[in-house]
């Protein structure tokens, strides 16, 4: 990648007036970054903190049509989101993966087999029949191989369908990249204080913004248009324009837990109906682990301090046990926890309180304040590729921006164009097999300094730009060790994320660029301090600086354990 994209490189380059200001770096900013700077616009976005930081990574990780919203008769929203599922797959077949979800159905069931047969029938429907693979009805001893560890008491049967997995943070960035590459100024850890106003006529033209990381420094970024993209943080980015009439967002939290795949082995994403209250959950294979989720409930706290409570926990627990009753689960099986806020529309009343979290729309809005502010809330992850166009389309109409862009202004191309690590992807029979030929030029790269195994996990990772990794590690052979033992992560990774990935801080490495926070038994307590000093080197960090960003992450990782201080008061 020809441009610098190290977080410095970018808060550098800001500064110069562009078509489109962003604040906001999750998957909607990331998306909406890269269908602006493909169609010529000129762009810069803001993120407050690390891309992905909030609800972008920190979702059930499923790129789905959303089964469920048929019972709700969301039918645009099915078909949307099953039509944006087949281009992810195109796009990005390095992020987006096939997934197996299998549907138990007891006596005590809320639906019965036929239903559900005609259901599975409209949902490939509504695909074009383009579903990742075909779903089957299994019976009872079908369901028995294919998970063993579920239940099967009263159990009448269960469809197997299929919809797809993801990297939520990864499937971020590489948007994020995409802009970059294009010519957007992706500025991460760069906070916008106020919005600069015509004092004629009141209509927002731009920023005033905040260095979080340097020495604080403030920068004025001009703008023809500025778009408010912060998820769980959009009526307080309102608030920075004037005190709104009205809040747009009802939050609901939802919380996941990790536990080791062996004491929760599933094949497939199991679809759970929670014993109490029938609310769906899933328990989901994850590699080495698999995690269970989510809960539902309103929040009305700080976005930037939201965690998993016991009650969730429990909650989570109770439904995994009820479904796994020969893999009892405990709260010392649980390796870590995440929390994610939805930032769903507010509907019915002024808070929209009377209808139940879960009857929410997922159905998202464009809203274009008196001021000039575009905002976007609500929606899906499935659907950001489309909401994102959605928006610059918005911003194009109501500036007539198109006058002096070149073609591509109507025509991005994020439909079919790959995202950095679907690049020249390689033709082969499968998926499966385009991966191996990609580790294996990794290893070449390499010059035998990584092992096979490193070889396909960088592939499984990062695509086609694995090989480029590999090079690294022919260079500096002690790049190819592992950060910490047992782990698959390595210190190329490392030198990778700051160079090329805009990573600038202990957290962004073990939360966003690696998984380290959620998948290391002890998440990544003891290879803090080892992985900072090597982060150190390139960033020029003094041993002060060091131990805070230790003592930042370490904050993080018991943010995500307060639970267990309440759990056995329960």
């Amino acid at each position: 990648m020809s441009k610098n994209t190290s977080r410095q490189a970018m808060w550098d380059a800001l500064g110069e007036p562009v078509d489109l200001l962003i604040i906001g770096g999750g998957i909607n900013g990331a998306g909406i970054a890269r269908d602006a700077a493909r169609r010529g616009l000129k762009v810069a976005l803001v993120e407050a903190r690390d891309l992905a930081y909030g609800t972008s990574s920190r979702s059930s990780k499923l790129v789905h049509g959303g089964l469920r919203y048929l019972q709700q008769f969301e039918f645009s929203l099915v078909f949307e989101a099953v039509s944006e599922r087949r281009i992810l797959l195109d796009i990005a077949p390095h992020l987006v993966r096939p997934l197996g979800f299998l549907f138990p159905v007891y006596r005590n069931s809320p639906h019965n087999l036929l239903t559900l047969k005609a259901g599975m029938w409209l949902y490939e429907g509504l695909s074009l029949f383009r579903s990742p693979k075909r779903h089957r009805k299994l019976g009872v001893r079908d369901v028995a191989k294919e998970e063993p560890a579920l239940t099967r008491e009263e159990l009448k049967g269960a469809p197997l369908y299929y919809d797809c997995s993801t990297d939520d943070a990864r499937l971020t960035l590489e948007s994020a990249l995409d802009a970059a590459a294009h010519g957007a100024t992706i500025a991460t850890w760069t906070r916008a204080l106020s919005f600069i106003k015509d004092e004629e006529s009141g209509r927002i033209q731009g920023a005033v913004v905040k260095d979080m990381l340097g020495d604080g420094g403030l920068k004025e970024i001009r703008a023809h248009a500025v778009i408010n993209a912060t998820g769980p943080w959009t009526d307080r980015t309102r608030a920075l324009s004037a005190e709104p009439t009205s809040t747009l967002l009802r939050p609901t939290k939802g919380v996941h837990i990790v536990v080791d795949h062996a004491r929760l082995p599933v094949n497939n994403a199991v679809v759970c109906f929670h014993p109490d209250d029938k609310r769906v959950l899933f328990a989901i294979p994850w590699g080495e682990q698999t995690y269970i989720g989510t809960t539902d409930t309103d929040y009305k706290g700080d976005p930037g301090q939201v965690y998993a409570e016991a009650s969730d926990v429990e909650y989570l627990l109770t439904a995994a046990n009820d479904y796994f009753p020969e893999h009892p689960l405990t709260a010392d099986d649980v390796i870590a926890t995440w929390a994610g806020l939805r930032p769903l529309m507010a509907q019915g009343s002024a808070s929209g309180a009377d209808i139940s979290e879960s009857e929410v729309s997922r159905e998202h809005q464009i809203v274009v304040g008196e001021d000039g502010l575009i905002t976007i809330a609500g929606g899906k992850l499935t659907t950001y590729r489309r909401m994102s166009a959605e928006v610059v389309e918005t911003a194009l109409k109501m500036l007539r921006l198109g006058d002096h862009l070149p073609e591509t202004v109507h025509n991005p191309r994020t439909d079919t164009s790959p995202l950095p690590g679907a690049a020249d992807w390689p033709e082969a029979e499968s998926d499966d097999e385009a991966f191996e030929l990609i580790a294996q030029h990794t290893l070449e790269a390499s010059q035998g300094h990584l092992s096979e195994l490193s070889a396909r996990f960088l592939a499984h990772t990062y695509g086609t730009r694995a090989p480029a990794l590999g090079e690294l590690v022919a260079v500096d052979p002690e790049l190819g060790k592992a950060v910490t033992e047992g782990r698959p992560e390595l210190f190329v990774q490392i030198d990778w994320a700051i160079t090329h990935e805009l990573a600038a801080t202990l957290t962004d490495m073990l939360v966003q660029r690696t998984q380290i926070f959620y998948r290391a038994a002890d998440q990544g307590r003891q290879a803090a301090p080892r992985i900072a000093a090597h982060m150190a080197k390139k960033l020029g960090w003094s041993e002060e600086e060091v131990d805070q960003q230790v003592a930042r992450y370490l904050h993080d990782v018991d943010l995500s354990q307060r639970w267990r201080r309440d759990y056995d008061a329960l």
